[in-house]
């Protein structure tokens, strides 16, 4: 089964850095494209970064130079490491497996249940 689970999520203040985690079921990351997703509350669920089986990688320009996608084949993981967190990076973090492609990525229907990242004073 296609499983995924994310941890990591915090209470942060602004500034501060935090590492998300997507455990993801066995051979998953060897085959597929992953992605982060957000959603604040009162918006809609936003593309934060992906990342395709060849390593190549993708980010939303909210993002750019901030976060860093990473993943662990052998550990069936992949990573968000989120530097220099701002308010409006409050949101629920979800993982997501898909299809990255020359026109970007595509999600599919798997999600993990999401975990919360809230930066406040």
């Amino acid at each position: 089964q296609e499983l995924l689970v994310e941890s990591g999520g915090d209470s942060v203040q602004p500034g501060g850095s935090l590492r998300l985690s997507c455990a993801a079921s066995r051979g998953i990351l060897n085959t597929y494209a992953m992605a982060w997703y957000r959603q604040a509350p009162g918006k809609d669920r936003e593309l934060v970064a992906a990342i395709n089986d060849d390593g190549r990688t993708d980010y939303a320009e909210s993002v750019k130079g901030r976060f860093t996608i990473s993943g662990d084949n052998a550990k069936d993981t992949v990573s968000l490491q989120m530097n220099n967190l701002s308010v409006e990076d409050t949101a629920v973090y979800y993982c997501n497996i898909g299809i990255f492609d020359s026109s970007g990525y595509h999600p599919g229907g798997t999600w993990g249940p999401g975990t919360q990242v809230i930066v406040s004073l």
